[in-house]
């Protein structure tokens, strides 16, 4: 995060003490916004955009070149020792020499080597000038999105180009991601979105994370009326869901999975034409043991202007007898995000 200058772990946010450390070294903040205050043409950013080991300016282009030559010779003269990285044509950033996206990876590539946990495959993704570090590590994949500023597209051209594990992806932001997974042959590079018939998603390009995704995309799509209105799907889903497993809704109460599965398929169809979509957010998943996961989202879904989110945890076991390359769903519990559904009493269906 911040430009390479904190590494972070977990949904917990844990820093890296060490990272921070080694930072230290030859770095003084005080001491640079003090220098860096007398030069009138930096406008700093907001606070808080400004972290201990990165202090952020805004510049015109043309000014900051003069900064970035003058500036770390001001610094040298109490004894810091600073890297300047300009990017997006008016963000100027402040580091210690040893910060910076490329730095902060290799340090953690490094890190886990020594703990035996070196990744099969890195992949670096970049779309202005303070990703290019990241095209340096030894080793890594990298894409450059399609939206990607001039200034990281120049980078390459000069630097880059004739490096084979680097490629300029012809779609924008996450699809460019998307891209660059089949294109280097790292792994699934298929959104569930575009898998129209979801039980052609099996457990060869999911994982608990997906199964949720498909799930939830089927559940749009039902109510929707943009699938056939069809027994197999219903029975497919009562394989999948326990029939001993309970949904607790966001008021508290328990309703077995099967009531869940009816109330459903009576509803198909019925924001046919209205302007519903479903989506789930910040999906972790946790291994719990051998073959049993617990996946956490934020499941939001928007009809017409209401918007509702509820913080969801669902139980997910690999063993299903019947269905052995699935995940059956055996515990699902809800809670509503944003406090009470704004609507108040909630009458609908229970439905997941």
């Amino acid at each position: 995060m911040s430009v390479g200058t904190e590494i972070m772990y977990g949904e917990s946010m844990v820093p890296d003490a060490e990272w921070e450390c080694y930072l230290n070294q030859k770095w003084n903040r005080d001491i640079v916004t003090g220098e860096t205050a007398k030069f009138p043409e930096l406008t700093p950013q907001p606070e808080i955009d400004q972290r201990p080991h990165k202090v952020s300016f805004y510049v015109e282009k043309d000014k900051a070149m003069k900064v970035m030559q003058v500036l770390p010779q001001c610094l040298e003269k109490y004894g810091l020792d600073v890297k300047i990285i300009y990017s997006s044509g008016i963000a100027l950033d402040v580091l210690p020499r040893h910060a910076g996206k490329g730095q902060a990876l290799a340090y953690l590539l490094k890190k886990f080597e020594a703990k035996g946990h070196v990744p099969s495959n890195t992949l670096v993704c970049g779309d202005s000038g303070n990703d290019a570090e990241l095209f340096t590590v030894p080793a890594v994949h990298g894409v450059m999105v399609s939206n990607a500023q001039e200034e990281l597209l120049e980078w390459y051209s000069e630097n880059a180009k004739n490096n084979h594990q680097i490629t300029h992806a012809t779609e924008r932001c996450a699809a460019g991601i998307i891209q660059a997974i089949g294109t280097f042959s790292l792994g699934p590079n298929v959104s569930p979105r575009d898998i129209r018939d979801s039980l052609k998603c099996t457990v060869e390009i999911c994982n608990p994370g997906h199964e949720v995704v498909k799930f939830y995309l089927f559940y749009e799509r039902w109510r929707r009326g943009e699938v056939e209105r069809s027994d197999h799907f219903i029975n497919n889903l009562r394989l999948l869901f326990n029939s001993m497993g309970t949904f607790v809704h966001p008021s508290g109460i328990e309703i077995p999975f099967s009531q869940c599965i009816d109330e459903l398929a009576n509803s198909y169809g019925d924001q046919l034409g209205m302007q519903f979509r479903v989506w789930v957010d910040r999906v972790s998943v946790a291994q719990i043991c051998s073959d049993t996961w617990l996946v956490k989202f934020d499941k939001c879904e928007l009809c017409g202007k209401d918007r509702e989110r509820r913080v969801t945890t669902v139980l997910l076991s690999s063993r299903h007898a019947e269905l052995p390359r699935e995940f059956m769903w055996i515990y699902m519990h809800q809670t509503w995000l944003d406090g009470l559904f704004s609507g108040g009493e909630d009458q609908r269906p229970w439905l997941f």
